[in-house]
């Protein structure tokens, strides 16, 4: 059964709280985040994106920018820009995008469950991406972003709940995109000892929706400190980490896309005539979208195709051969583009459907990339399928 705890949170000063608030780390390159803070002393870029403060072309893996990073950390509590609560709480944390809004429990969550798959995961990490992880968190000595995490409703979760979202936040704004954030804290005794006693009886899994490598990151350093503490007791900080709990049924999950840097030695037309044999391929009159599952958007030389995976390349009855993830792999990446493992091979990235499929067109355009994959997202069910 899940645990999870409260815990003294550091946020912003409530005056500064839309200067602060920044997109998280792995949605921007460096370039971008340095053009992001601009005339703002405050945004959390600078802890989570610290090369914005060194000289442009600095290593983002080096020591200098972790040890930037906790230098700013360290500068935005004594200049109280970031204040820390006086007592444990757990929050709650509204989204509202699009016209779709979701309620999320900011707690702990503990390092224990996620090696024991209490909490569960969907996808592999990157070792790069980890071990940045892992050096910034251990420089910080915080947990700079929290995992967001999902699990099946609990009514009883949500009725507890209600009471709070109806009172008065402690944040209510609106920020770039259109995207409204509001916080309430809960700092009732009686509230947060409800919440643990629920999810430790009534929650027997919680999934990673997104921040697998801020799990691994934290799990694996909370692990170190452990085995590094001859006092060990199990109650110290790091043995939790910062998540977002939302419930499964308000979710939906944005697309995750796919850029190469080549076609292996092909040309584009020899790429496509091998593309042939597994899917049927049109071009596009437009940028193309997919709308249902094994559809995909190809961009290649400035054209979009649509791609529809044909029988054989998947099956229904299993939760990964079904999955266009999976087809794209097997039947494309893996081999035509010898790209075997994508956790490691730097021919391919992946790039949130956050950014639009505008993002996919600017990085083949410029030269950076060869081609790009658009994919249709999964829905909720799947991802806890893939997971269990």
């Amino acid at each position: 059964m899940a645990i999870i705890k409260p815990f003294k949170g550091i946020r912003p000063a409530q005056s500064l709280v839309e200067q602060v608030a920044s997109k998280p780390y792995d949605v921007l390159n460096s370039a971008e985040a340095r053009e992001e803070v601009q005339g703002n002393p405050y945004s959390f870029l600078h802890v989570i994106k610290s090369e914005v403060d060194l000289p442009a072309g600095v290593d983002v893996h080096s020591d200098a920018v972790y040890q930037k990073a906790r230098e700013n950390f360290t500068r935005f509590l004594a200049e109280k820009v970031l204040v820390q609560d006086d007592k444990e709480c757990f929050y709650l944390y509204q989204q509202t995008m699009n016209g779709r809004t979701q309620n999320g429990l900011v707690a702990c969550s503990a390092v224990s469950d996620y090696f024991e798959d209490v909490i569960k995961k969907h996808e592999f990490t990157r070792p790069v991406k980890e071990q940045d992880r892992i050096q910034h968190m251990k420089t910080l000595g915080a947990h700079p972003g929290p995992v967001f995490m999902t699990y099946p409703d609990v009514a009883a979760v949500n009725e507890l709940l209600k009471p709070i979202e109806a009172g008065q936040p402690e944040y209510d704004f609106t920020a770039e995109g259109d995207i409204r954030h509001t916080l309430w804290v809960i700092d009732d005794p009686g509230v947060i000892q409800q919440l643990i006693q629920l999810f430790a009886v009534e929650v027997p899994a919680t999934y990673i929706a997104d921040g697998h490598h801020r799990a691994a990151s934290s799990a694996k350093v909370g692990k170190a400190l452990a085995a590094e503490n001859p006092a060990h007791t199990g109650q110290e900080a790091y043995n939790y980490f910062l998540t977002v709990l939302f419930p499964s049924s308000q979710l939906m999950i944005i697309d995750y896309n796919r850029v190469v840097k080549d076609l292996n030695g092909m040309t584009a037309d020899e790429f496509l005539k091998k593309l042939e044999a597994q899917f049927s391929v049109q071009a596009a009159d437009s940028t193309f979208k997919p709308a249902q599952l094994h559809e995909f958007g190809l961009y290649l030389e400035g054209q979009w195709y649509q791609m529809h995976a044909k029988p054989g390349t998947f099956r229904d009855d299993d939760p990964i051969a079904v999955l266009d993830v999976t087809i794209l792999q097997n039947n494309v990446l893996d081999s035509l583009l010898a790209i075997h493992d994508p956790r490691t091979d730097d021919r391919v990235d992946f790039v949130g459907g956050i950014r639009g499929l505008q993002e996919l067109e600017k990085r083949v355009d410029s030269g950076e990339m060869a081609a790009a994959f658009a994919l249709f997202p999964v829905t909720i069910q799947q991802l806890i399928d893939i997971s269990d």
